[in-house]
């Protein structure tokens, strides 16, 4: 692996673990909860309908509002820098 390809992963990874709770924060997943009328808000109804009046423990909405108001977890994070650093490496190879 190259130089160039070793720091477009890296870039990746980095940029992606860093970027995640800025861009929960601008859909609507806050530290203070879901923001009324943000998209975050829209996934949260759609559950509730979906599922009879609430949202499922374990759901998507359910996650991504634990990782809004309490950050991601060492596991989450892991998720995040690996997806971040293949999308770094596939962009590096094209």
């Amino acid at each position: 692996m190259g130089l160039l390809t070793f720091a477009a992963v890296a870039l990746g990874a980095g940029g992606a673990v860093i970027s995640a709770p800025i861009v929960l924060g601008a859909v609507g997943f806050t530290s203070a909860g879901i923001a009324a009328g943000s998209y975050a808000a829209g996934m949260m109804s759609s559950a509730a309908i979906a599922n009879g009046g609430g949202v499922a423990a374990g759901s998507l909405v359910a996650v991504l509002q634990s990782a809004g108001m309490a950050g991601l977890s060492g596991a989450a994070t892991a998720g995040v820098a690996s997806a971040g650093g293949a999308v770094g490496l596939l962009t590096a190879l094209i």
